[in-house]
């Protein structure tokens, strides 16, 4: 038997660990890591265009949609950066 974590089991009981949320938490750590390698290559603009993608999803589903039209919203502005990033990196 594996060792157990009584504080992630209250965690888990309280309702506070569920798909919806540790789907959220993956989307926001994505979009955070994202940008902060953004820098050493456009590609990781367009990887926080798509975490900011599930970022609006998880907003819509957990019911809070002016969060998910916003995430949709620095979508839509990373792609374009992105777009325009790969015309002028050199890195």
């Amino acid at each position: 038997m594996g060792r157990t974590f009584p504080g992630f089991q209250n965690l888990v009981a309280a309702n506070l660990l569920n798909p919806l949320t540790l789907f959220g938490l993956f989307a926001v750590a994505a979009m955070l890591v994202c940008y902060a390698l953004e820098k050493r290559s456009h590609w990781f603009i367009l990887g926080f265009a798509l975490a900011c993608v599930l970022g609006s999803i998880y907003g819509f589903l957990q019911g809070a949609w002016p969060f998910g039209v916003i995430e949709f919203i620095w979508a839509l502005i990373a792609v374009w950066r992105w777009r325009t990033s790969g015309q002028t990196y050199h890195g």
